[in-house]
């Protein structure tokens, strides 16, 4: 088995270079992407009001526990029970899809640091593919 770029010899160098400089820059690209929360998730904003202001009032998240607050009072009870089991897990499920829809993210970088980080990607990619290929572009093979 060969580990060439392309199964033929030649371009291995510029193949890691570019690996390593994309790597470095998608790691620097998501180091600079932050999340936030305290907005209005998925669930409580639909069951939401209209507010003074014509602002969106959301309900308490506590409304959304109840399904699993009872699933695991009714398994606590009897553990035997079908319902109940299905009962928490569409409970948690719930709960899990209200946190991730309140996680908003934003990216936090100065625009020179931006833009070198976006040349470190393409860069690294096309020095990737320029590594992968580079071998049939000489051999004049398909």
């Amino acid at each position: 088995m060969s580990l060439d770029p392309g199964g033929r010899p030649g371009g291995e160098v510029k193949f890691f270079v570019g690996l390593i400089l994309a790597g470095i820059g998608l790691y620097l690209f998501f180091d600079s992407v932050h999340f936030t929360s305290g907005h209005r998730g998925l669930i409580s904003g639909m069951m939401g009001r209209q507010g003074g202001g014509g602002f969106r009032e959301t309900t308490s998240m506590g409304i959304i526990l109840v399904p699993l607050f009872s699933g695991v009072v009714a398994l606590f009870f009897d553990v035997r029970q079908t319902w109940a089991w299905i009962l928490t897990v569409i409970g948690f499920l719930i709960l899990i899809i209200e946190i991730v829809s309140r996680m908003r993210p934003y990216f936090d970088a100065k625009a020179s640091h931006a833009i070198l980080m976006m040349i470190m990607i393409a860069g690294g990619f096309g020095l990737m593919l320029r590594g992968y290929i580079e071998d049939k572009r000489k051999s004049g093979s398909d």
